[in-house]
């Protein structure tokens, strides 16, 4: 059999709440009614809301549903588990859609020397869940604890599915990068029948800093140095995501000259280095003694900085 989607038949996702369901269910069979609707194939397309509805409506079929279909994809073939939904009554199953039909095939593999399985029924591990963390910079250097929220179904001992909260404390480890994913044993979405949980997986994401640029485990950040300082040689300090360091400015330094602190970097277990990309900033003009300083500079030392473009 082929696999349908009813949550895209209805336009929710499967997160949706119960009266979200409803909601698009109306919504939906008053748009193809075929007493209103001009769609060329509106009774066609009520039979498919209206079975969909069937299902997704009643919180024990959907529990089944969502347990097994997980990861398949509408109209891709389809072939449920030995011995799944032994242990469901839901009644009616005469091979109309998907759903009946998936039971009436259940019931016949039943029938035909399948049983329960030791334990009581057919168990499966509950899905995992993928989400993203957004930390700051220092928190990749030091290490921080985080506490993220989810919403995830629940099952009770009937099989019905609700939409619980579930608060989490997270303890972000010295030296993650961006695109690392922390692993949570078991707190992922509800095993099936005792199964287990599944995990949950969270991808570290870093916030915008306007100072810092990061490409893997290295971190690339501007340093403003006066014009004395670039063309004379200095030693500055310079505030980094680790703490305060001390730089020497080499003589003769331009704009973009970059400097490499080695192992300075995300100190993940092979650590980065840390660039600082010298910016030489120019002393506002805005008063008699700067400009009288400047106009000494534009005699005195005949500097012609597009000489080599043939200016």
């Amino acid at each position: 059999m082929e696999y349908k989607d009813y949550y895209q038949t209805l336009g929710v996702e499967k997160t949706a709440t119960q009266d979200d369901i409803k909601k698009a269910y109306r919504k939906l069979v008053r748009q193809y009614h075929p007493d209103v609707s001009k769609h060329k194939d509106a009774d066609a397309k009520t039979k498919e809301i209206n079975e969909a509805y069937d299902v997704l409506g009643d919180a024990e079929k959907r529990a089944a549903y969502d347990e097994l279909g997980r990861g398949h994809h509408p109209g891709q073939g389809f072939q449920p588990p030995p011995d799944w939904g032994t242990q469901f009554d839901f009644g009616g199953a005469g091979g109309d859609d998907f759903f009946n039909d998936l039971f009436a095939h259940v019931g016949r593999r039943s029938r035909a020397g399948g049983g329960a399985h030791a334990g009581g029924g057919f168990q499966m591990p509950g899905e995992d869940i993928h989400a993203a963390i957004s930390i700051d910079l220092r928190d990749a250097y030091q290490g921080a604890t985080r506490t993220v929220s989810l919403r995830i179904p629940q099952h009770d001992a009937q099989g019905r599915t609700t939409m619980q909260d579930k608060t989490l404390s997270v303890n972000i480890p010295k030296g993650v990068t961006p695109g690392q994913q922390l692993r949570m044993r078991g707190q992922g979405h509800p095993g099936f029948g005792g199964g287990p949980a599944g995990d949950l997986y969270l991808e570290i994401q870093l916030n915008p800093d306007p100072r810092y640029r990061v490409e893997g485990t290295h971190v690339y950040q501007d340093v403003p140095v006066a014009p004395w300082e670039a063309a004379l040689g200095a030693s500055i300090s310079v505030p980094t995501p680790s703490g305060t360091v001390e730089v020497t400015v080499p003589p003769g330094s331009q704009s973009g000259r970059k400097l490499r602190l080695k192992g300075r970097g995300i100190p993940a277990r092979t650590p980065g280095d840390l660039y600082l990309m010298l910016n030489v900033v120019l002393p506002p003009a805005t008063s008699d003694r700067a400009r009288e300083l400047y106009e000494a500079m534009a005699r005195d030392l005949a500097f012609n900085p597009r000489e080599r473009i043939g200016a």
